[in-house]
Protein backbone atom coordinates (compact mmCIF):
# COMPACT_ATOMS: atom_id res chain seq x y z
CA UNK A 1 0.00 0.00 0.00
CA UNK A 2 1.46 3.34 -0.78
CA UNK A 3 -0.61 5.48 1.81
CA UNK A 4 3.03 7.13 3.03
CA UNK A 5 4.03 7.26 -0.19
CA UNK A 6 6.35 10.47 -0.96
CA UNK A 7 4.43 13.35 -2.24
CA UNK A 8 6.09 13.25 -5.59
CA UNK A 9 5.02 9.17 -6.42
CA UNK A 10 1.57 9.98 -4.61
CA UNK A 11 0.84 12.89 -7.61
CA UNK A 12 1.83 10.21 -10.51
CA UNK A 13 -1.35 9.05 -11.53
CA UNK A 14 -2.70 12.15 -10.92
CA UNK A 15 -0.49 13.87 -13.66
CA UNK A 16 -1.46 11.01 -15.87
CA UNK A 17 -4.94 11.92 -16.05
CA UNK A 18 -3.88 15.63 -16.35
CA UNK A 19 -1.68 14.55 -19.06
CA UNK A 20 -4.98 12.40 -20.46
CA UNK A 21 -6.83 15.83 -20.49
CA UNK A 22 -3.99 18.22 -21.57
CA UNK A 23 -3.26 15.33 -24.63
CA UNK A 24 -6.53 16.33 -26.59
CA UNK A 25 -8.98 12.74 -24.78
CA UNK A 26 -11.31 15.42 -23.28
CA UNK A 27 -11.43 17.81 -20.16
CA UNK A 28 -14.74 16.68 -19.15
CA UNK A 29 -15.54 13.84 -15.55
CA UNK A 30 -14.82 11.28 -18.46
CA UNK A 31 -11.48 11.53 -19.80
CA UNK A 32 -10.86 10.12 -23.07
CA UNK A 33 -14.17 11.16 -24.54
CA UNK A 34 -14.04 13.82 -26.75
CA UNK A 35 -15.62 17.34 -25.95
CA UNK A 36 -18.32 18.66 -28.35
CA UNK A 37 -16.77 21.31 -30.73
CA UNK A 38 -16.34 24.42 -29.29
CA UNK A 39 -16.82 22.98 -26.02
CA UNK A 40 -14.68 24.86 -22.99
CA UNK A 41 -13.41 23.19 -19.69
CA UNK A 42 -15.10 24.86 -16.64
CA UNK A 43 -12.27 26.11 -14.34
CA UNK A 44 -12.41 24.24 -11.06
CA UNK A 45 -14.87 25.51 -8.04
CA UNK A 46 -13.13 26.16 -4.43
CA UNK A 47 -11.80 23.80 -3.16
CA UNK A 48 -12.36 24.42 1.02
CA UNK A 49 -9.51 23.65 3.53
CA UNK A 50 -11.55 20.53 4.84
CA UNK A 51 -11.95 18.75 1.19
CA UNK A 52 -10.33 15.51 0.47
CA UNK A 53 -7.67 15.19 -1.45
CA UNK A 54 -7.94 13.36 -4.87
CA UNK A 55 -6.68 10.17 -5.44
CA UNK A 56 -6.33 7.35 -7.74
CA UNK A 57 -7.76 4.05 -8.00
CA UNK A 58 -6.73 1.83 -10.51
CA UNK A 59 -8.65 -1.75 -11.62
CA UNK A 60 -7.65 -4.68 -13.50
CA UNK A 61 -9.93 -7.45 -14.37
CA UNK A 62 -9.63 -11.19 -13.94
CA UNK A 63 -6.20 -12.81 -12.94
CA UNK A 64 -4.94 -16.21 -12.82
CA UNK A 65 -1.77 -18.19 -12.30
CA UNK A 66 -2.51 -21.11 -14.76
CA UNK A 67 -0.33 -22.67 -17.90
CA UNK A 68 2.49 -20.30 -18.79
CA UNK A 69 1.85 -17.98 -16.27
CA UNK A 70 2.77 -21.08 -13.33
CA UNK A 71 6.54 -20.17 -14.53
CA UNK A 72 6.36 -16.84 -13.54
CA UNK A 73 5.48 -16.76 -9.90
CA UNK A 74 9.50 -18.21 -9.50
CA UNK A 75 10.05 -14.29 -9.37
CA UNK A 76 6.60 -13.05 -7.94
CA UNK A 77 8.53 -9.58 -8.36
CA UNK A 78 8.07 -9.34 -11.79
CA UNK A 79 5.53 -11.81 -12.05
CA UNK A 80 3.22 -9.00 -13.52
CA UNK A 81 5.21 -7.69 -16.06
CA UNK A 82 5.41 -3.86 -17.49
CA UNK A 83 1.83 -3.21 -16.45
CA UNK A 84 3.08 -3.24 -12.89
CA UNK A 85 4.19 0.37 -13.20
CA UNK A 86 0.55 1.58 -13.96
CA UNK A 87 -0.84 -0.46 -10.69
CA UNK A 88 2.04 1.16 -8.48
CA UNK A 89 1.24 4.70 -10.08
CA UNK A 90 -2.03 4.46 -8.59
CA UNK A 91 -2.55 5.17 -4.83
CA UNK A 92 -4.62 2.06 -4.60
CA UNK A 93 -4.71 -1.13 -6.87
CA UNK A 94 -7.47 -4.16 -7.22
CA UNK A 95 -7.90 -6.83 -9.34
CA UNK A 96 -10.39 -10.22 -9.40
CA UNK A 97 -8.17 -13.11 -8.51
CA UNK A 98 -9.83 -15.96 -10.36
CA UNK A 99 -8.25 -18.77 -8.42
CA UNK A 100 -8.08 -20.74 -4.93
CA UNK A 101 -5.15 -20.21 -3.32
CA UNK A 102 -4.54 -23.79 -2.68
CA UNK A 103 -1.75 -26.66 -3.45
CA UNK A 104 -3.91 -29.12 -2.14
CA UNK A 105 -7.88 -29.97 -1.85
CA UNK A 106 -10.17 -31.68 -3.82
CA UNK A 107 -11.62 -30.63 -6.99
CA UNK A 108 -14.73 -28.97 -7.54
CA UNK A 109 -17.41 -31.70 -9.33
CA UNK A 110 -19.05 -31.09 -12.49
CA UNK A 111 -16.34 -28.34 -13.07
CA UNK A 112 -14.43 -27.88 -16.83
CA UNK A 113 -11.85 -25.92 -15.64
CA UNK A 114 -10.32 -25.39 -12.14
CA UNK A 115 -7.87 -23.06 -11.26
CA UNK A 116 -5.40 -23.17 -8.33
CA UNK A 117 -2.25 -21.07 -7.35
CA UNK A 118 0.57 -21.34 -4.52
CA UNK A 119 0.52 -18.46 -1.95
CA UNK A 120 3.39 -16.50 -3.62
CA UNK A 121 0.57 -15.21 -5.84
CA UNK A 122 -0.45 -12.85 -3.08
CA UNK A 123 3.37 -11.88 -3.36
CA UNK A 124 3.58 -10.83 -6.82
CA UNK A 125 -0.05 -9.21 -6.53
CA UNK A 126 1.80 -7.17 -3.57
CA UNK A 127 4.71 -6.73 -5.56
CA UNK A 128 2.91 -5.51 -8.32
CA UNK A 129 1.64 -2.81 -6.96
CA UNK A 130 -2.12 -4.61 -6.13
CA UNK A 131 -3.23 -3.25 -2.66
CA UNK A 132 -6.56 -5.85 -2.46
CA UNK A 133 -8.15 -8.86 -4.50
CA UNK A 134 -11.81 -9.77 -4.75
CA UNK A 135 -12.38 -13.82 -4.81
CA UNK A 136 -15.61 -14.00 -5.25
CA UNK A 137 -16.46 -15.71 -8.03
CA UNK A 138 -16.60 -18.54 -9.69
CA UNK A 139 -13.27 -20.32 -9.39
CA UNK A 140 -12.45 -19.09 -5.62
CA UNK A 141 -14.06 -22.56 -4.03
CA UNK A 142 -12.59 -24.64 -7.21
CA UNK A 143 -10.87 -26.80 -4.45
CA UNK A 144 -13.77 -26.93 -2.34
CA UNK A 145 -13.98 -26.24 1.73
CA UNK A 146 -9.99 -27.34 2.18
CA UNK A 147 -9.05 -24.73 -0.74
CA UNK A 148 -10.74 -22.56 1.01
CA UNK A 149 -9.33 -22.83 3.91
CA UNK A 150 -6.18 -22.43 2.16
CA UNK A 151 -6.77 -19.55 0.17
CA UNK A 152 -7.56 -17.44 3.66
CA UNK A 153 -4.39 -19.13 5.51
CA UNK A 154 -2.48 -17.79 2.80
CA UNK A 155 -3.85 -14.18 2.79
CA UNK A 156 -3.38 -14.45 6.36
CA UNK A 157 -0.13 -15.63 6.21
CA UNK A 158 1.04 -13.28 3.64
CA UNK A 159 -0.79 -10.18 5.21
CA UNK A 160 -2.59 -9.69 1.69
CA UNK A 161 -6.66 -8.70 2.19
CA UNK A 162 -9.06 -10.20 0.28
CA UNK A 163 -12.92 -9.28 0.15
CA UNK A 164 -15.56 -11.52 -0.94
CA UNK A 165 -14.78 -14.56 0.93
CA UNK A 166 -14.47 -15.90 4.46
CA UNK A 167 -15.15 -18.12 7.21
CA UNK A 168 -18.61 -17.06 7.40
CA UNK A 169 -21.12 -14.68 5.98
CA UNK A 170 -19.64 -12.08 8.34
CA UNK A 171 -16.34 -12.19 6.92
CA UNK A 172 -17.19 -12.83 3.41
CA UNK A 173 -19.42 -10.03 3.57
CA UNK A 174 -17.29 -7.15 4.98
CA UNK A 175 -15.56 -4.86 3.87
CA UNK A 176 -11.70 -4.15 3.55
CA UNK A 177 -11.11 -0.59 5.07
CA UNK A 178 -8.25 1.21 4.22
CA UNK A 179 -7.08 5.06 4.64
CA UNK A 180 -5.67 6.53 1.20
CA UNK A 181 -4.02 9.95 1.71
CA UNK A 182 -6.96 11.05 3.67
CA UNK A 183 -9.78 8.84 1.75
CA UNK A 184 -11.52 6.52 4.23
CA UNK A 185 -12.16 4.07 1.02
CA UNK A 186 -14.46 0.66 2.19
CA UNK A 187 -14.42 -2.43 -0.70
CA UNK A 188 -16.58 -5.04 -0.66
CA UNK A 189 -16.42 -7.90 -2.85
CA UNK A 190 -19.29 -10.53 -4.33
CA UNK A 191 -20.33 -12.62 -6.92
CA UNK A 192 -23.25 -13.06 -9.41
CA UNK A 193 -21.72 -15.81 -11.19
CA UNK A 194 -22.28 -19.43 -9.45
CA UNK A 195 -22.20 -22.78 -11.02
CA UNK A 196 -25.71 -23.45 -10.11
CA UNK A 197 -25.24 -27.28 -8.55
CA UNK A 198 -22.40 -25.66 -6.47
CA UNK A 199 -24.28 -22.35 -5.00
CA UNK A 200 -25.31 -24.34 -1.70
CA UNK A 201 -21.80 -25.18 -1.05
CA UNK A 202 -19.91 -22.21 -2.18
CA UNK A 203 -22.30 -19.42 -0.89
CA UNK A 204 -20.61 -18.38 2.62
CA UNK A 205 -23.70 -18.56 5.41
CA UNK A 206 -23.73 -17.99 9.53
CA UNK A 207 -22.79 -21.63 9.78
CA UNK A 208 -19.69 -21.96 6.82
CA UNK A 209 -17.46 -20.59 4.92
CA UNK A 210 -17.78 -19.48 1.27
CA UNK A 211 -18.21 -16.64 -1.00
CA UNK A 212 -20.25 -13.52 -0.66
CA UNK A 213 -22.54 -13.57 -3.54
CA UNK A 214 -24.32 -11.10 -4.86
CA UNK A 215 -27.13 -13.48 -6.06
CA UNK A 216 -28.85 -12.36 -2.36
CA UNK A 217 -29.68 -8.62 -3.48
CA UNK A 218 -30.77 -7.88 0.61
CA UNK A 219 -27.61 -9.07 1.63
CA UNK A 220 -25.38 -7.41 -0.87
CA UNK A 221 -27.92 -3.91 0.51
CA UNK A 222 -27.26 -4.17 4.02
CA UNK A 223 -23.23 -4.79 3.33
CA UNK A 224 -23.27 -1.56 1.18
CA UNK A 225 -25.36 0.54 3.98
CA UNK A 226 -23.21 -0.80 6.68
CA UNK A 227 -19.88 -0.01 4.55
CA UNK A 228 -20.79 3.21 3.76
CA UNK A 229 -20.63 3.73 7.80
CA UNK A 230 -17.54 5.83 8.34
CA UNK A 231 -16.62 5.36 4.89
CA UNK A 232 -15.78 8.56 2.62
CA UNK A 233 -16.44 6.32 -0.58
CA UNK A 234 -17.74 2.93 -1.08
CA UNK A 235 -16.47 0.60 -3.34
CA UNK A 236 -17.90 -2.74 -4.92
CA UNK A 237 -15.77 -5.59 -7.02
CA UNK A 238 -18.42 -7.83 -8.44
CA UNK A 239 -18.13 -11.26 -10.53
CA UNK A 240 -20.95 -10.76 -13.03
CA UNK A 241 -22.65 -10.77 -16.82
CA UNK A 242 -22.14 -13.38 -19.47
CA UNK A 243 -19.46 -14.62 -20.81
CA UNK A 244 -18.55 -12.76 -24.34
CA UNK A 245 -21.44 -10.53 -24.66
CA UNK A 246 -20.05 -7.04 -24.81
CA UNK A 247 -23.37 -6.11 -23.13
CA UNK A 248 -24.66 -5.93 -19.20
CA UNK A 249 -27.50 -8.10 -18.88
CA UNK A 250 -30.46 -6.80 -17.30
CA UNK A 251 -29.63 -8.47 -13.59
CA UNK A 252 -26.41 -6.61 -13.69
CA UNK A 253 -28.18 -3.14 -14.68
CA UNK A 254 -30.74 -3.79 -11.75
CA UNK A 255 -27.84 -4.65 -9.46
CA UNK A 256 -26.12 -1.50 -10.23
CA UNK A 257 -29.39 0.81 -9.49
CA UNK A 258 -29.77 -1.12 -6.09
CA UNK A 259 -26.42 -0.99 -4.39
CA UNK A 260 -25.80 2.97 -5.78
CA UNK A 261 -29.24 3.62 -3.91
CA UNK A 262 -27.67 1.50 -1.30
CA UNK A 263 -24.73 3.77 -1.09
CA UNK A 264 -21.98 2.58 -3.49
CA UNK A 265 -19.84 4.97 -4.57
CA UNK A 266 -18.08 2.71 -7.42
CA UNK A 267 -19.32 -0.67 -8.98
CA UNK A 268 -16.90 -2.23 -11.03
CA UNK A 269 -16.69 -5.98 -12.29
CA UNK A 270 -15.87 -8.20 -14.68
CA UNK A 271 -16.34 -12.69 -16.10
CA UNK A 272 -17.04 -11.57 -19.76
CA UNK A 273 -14.02 -12.38 -20.67
CA UNK A 274 -14.12 -9.31 -22.59
CA UNK A 275 -14.20 -5.26 -21.95
CA UNK A 276 -17.73 -3.81 -21.08
CA UNK A 277 -18.49 -0.33 -21.10
CA UNK A 278 -18.38 2.17 -17.84
CA UNK A 279 -19.42 4.92 -17.08
CA UNK A 280 -21.70 7.21 -14.59
CA UNK A 281 -25.32 6.43 -13.41
CA UNK A 282 -27.20 8.60 -10.87
CA UNK A 283 -24.12 10.02 -10.16
CA UNK A 284 -21.80 7.13 -9.48
CA UNK A 285 -19.66 5.08 -11.27
CA UNK A 286 -20.32 1.84 -12.98
CA UNK A 287 -18.08 -0.54 -14.85
CA UNK A 288 -19.80 -3.84 -16.34
CA UNK A 289 -16.72 -5.44 -17.52
CA UNK A 290 -12.66 -5.18 -16.87
CA UNK A 291 -12.50 -8.12 -19.22
CA UNK A 292 -9.22 -10.62 -18.61
CA UNK A 293 -6.06 -9.01 -17.51
CA UNK A 294 -3.54 -11.75 -16.14
CA UNK A 295 -4.73 -14.59 -17.93
CA UNK A 296 -3.06 -17.43 -20.22
CA UNK A 297 -5.81 -18.68 -22.22
CA UNK A 298 -6.80 -15.12 -23.34
CA UNK A 299 -6.71 -14.90 -27.22
CA UNK A 300 -8.69 -13.10 -29.81
CA UNK A 301 -11.86 -10.98 -28.26
CA UNK A 302 -10.69 -12.23 -24.92
CA UNK A 303 -7.35 -10.41 -25.11
CA UNK A 304 -8.68 -7.22 -25.42
CA UNK A 305 -8.06 -5.95 -22.02
CA UNK A 306 -7.41 -2.40 -19.96
CA UNK A 307 -6.86 -0.66 -16.90
CA UNK A 308 -9.40 1.32 -15.12
CA UNK A 309 -8.22 4.72 -13.57
CA UNK A 310 -10.36 6.93 -11.36
CA UNK A 311 -10.17 10.06 -10.01
CA UNK A 312 -11.87 9.79 -6.43
CA UNK A 313 -12.84 13.09 -4.27
CA UNK A 314 -14.43 11.94 -1.49
CA UNK A 315 -17.64 10.24 -2.92
CA UNK A 316 -17.13 11.97 -6.02
CA UNK A 317 -15.70 10.62 -9.39
CA UNK A 318 -14.14 13.64 -10.83
CA UNK A 319 -12.55 11.87 -13.87
CA UNK A 320 -11.83 8.48 -15.53
CA UNK A 321 -9.70 6.83 -18.15
CA UNK A 322 -10.04 4.17 -20.11
CA UNK A 323 -6.38 3.08 -21.06
CA UNK A 324 -6.36 0.00 -23.54
CA UNK A 325 -4.33 -3.15 -23.30
CA UNK A 326 -3.91 -6.30 -25.56
CA UNK A 327 -2.87 -9.65 -23.42
CA UNK A 328 0.56 -11.37 -24.89
CA UNK A 329 1.46 -14.34 -23.82
CA UNK A 330 -1.27 -14.01 -20.30
CA UNK A 331 -0.11 -10.32 -18.86
CA UNK A 332 -1.65 -7.39 -20.62
CA UNK A 333 0.43 -4.63 -22.70
CA UNK A 334 -1.08 -1.20 -22.77
CA UNK A 335 -1.57 0.00 -26.44
CA UNK A 336 -0.29 3.25 -27.52
CA UNK A 337 -0.83 5.41 -30.64
CA UNK A 338 -3.26 4.48 -33.33
CA UNK A 339 -3.90 1.29 -32.08
CA UNK A 340 -4.66 2.61 -28.79
CA UNK A 341 -7.02 4.33 -29.58
CA UNK A 342 -8.96 2.85 -31.91
CA UNK A 343 -9.25 0.29 -28.99
CA UNK A 344 -10.16 3.19 -26.80
CA UNK A 345 -13.09 4.49 -29.69
CA UNK A 346 -14.36 0.70 -30.15
CA UNK A 347 -14.90 0.71 -26.00
CA UNK A 348 -16.66 4.12 -25.78
CA UNK A 349 -18.92 2.74 -28.39
CA UNK A 350 -19.65 -0.30 -26.38
CA UNK A 351 -21.45 2.32 -23.80
CA UNK A 352 -24.51 2.44 -26.27
CA UNK A 353 -26.22 -0.40 -25.29
CA UNK A 354 -26.15 1.15 -21.83
CA UNK A 355 -27.81 3.43 -19.57
CA UNK A 356 -24.27 4.63 -18.67
CA UNK A 357 -23.13 8.26 -19.41
CA UNK A 358 -19.50 9.72 -20.17
CA UNK A 359 -19.87 12.62 -17.66
CA UNK A 360 -22.05 12.67 -14.09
Amino acid sequence: MRRNMALGSALAGVMLLAAACSSGEGNSAAVGDTPPSGATSKPPAPTSPAAKQPIILAFGGDVHFEGSLRARLANPRTALGPIARTLRAADFSMVNLETAITTDGSPAPGKEFLFRAPSSAFAALKAAGVDVVSMANNHGMDFMESGLRDSLAASKRSRFPTVGIGRNAAEAYRPYRVTVRGTRLAVLGATQVLDDHLIPAWTATDAKGGLASAKIVPRMVQAVRQARRGADAVIVYLHWGQELRECPLPRQETLARQLIAAGADVVVGGHAHVPLAGGFLRGRYVHYGLGNFVFSSAHGATANSGVLLLQLQGRKVLKVKWKPARVVGGLPRLLTGSAGAAEHRRWSGLRRCTNLTATP
